[in-house]
């Protein structure tokens, strides 16, 4: 019973890293990456979708994305999307293939970028805790209605403490590696 507490609250820990980690990729670093555009929703044809399931997005240069729609009356929904989002960035299109030229980041945006990192991390940690809270809870039920023993709800308690501070501890990890990618110049 207390396995599956614990099993169920690793998973759901593991989900909240995995979105912190799809989340911090969209955040630009100065160089380019496809992560970047990739899940920019377009309007086309009355339906928004994600930039990735219209187009081939490559990386030809260190600096720039190419953007190759699958169908080409889409370049323009896309050049809206991309100047609808936050990413100041003008999209140039030959025709078939739209390029972004990712500028440098200046000394004044790697500090906004890592402001809104360590936002994001914490709303990492706190799902974390949420995690934790809600499988406590559980703990405690189990504890209340005599199906698990005191010793076992202790042991269970700091089996959970201790799943918790690695993840903490792994998402800590993750916004030092992304705070450092960010002001590096």
């Amino acid at each position: 019973m207390i396995r599956e507490v614990l099993q169920d609250a690793d998973s759901r820990m593991k989900g909240a890293i995995s979105s912190l980690e799809s989340d911090l990729a969209t955040f630009r670093t100065g160089r380019a990456a496809p992560q970047l555009v990739e899940k920019l929703e377009v309007e086309m044809y009355g339906v928004a979708m994600p930039l990735n399931q219209m187009a081939v997005i490559s990386v030809p240069e260190p600096q720039q994305l190419a953007i190759r729609p699958y169908d080409a009356n889409a370049i323009s929904a896309i050049e809206r999307a991309i100047l609808k989002s936050d990413l100041s960035l003008n999209p140039n299109n030959d025709g078939k293939i739209i390029r972004l030229n990712i500028p440098r980041l200046t000394e004044e945006r790697r500090r906004e970028l890592n402001k809104l990192v360590n936002r994001r991390i914490e709303e990492g940690k706190v799902a974390v805790r949420n995690v934790r809270r809600d499988a406590l809870t559980d703990l405690r039920d189990f504890n209340k209605e005599k199906m698990i023993a005191e010793d076992d709800f202790y042991r269970g308690q700091e089996d959970l403490q201790e799943l918790t501070d690695k993840f903490i501890k792994q998402i800590d990890e993750i916004g030092e590696k992304k705070a450092a990618e960010i002001m590096e110049v």
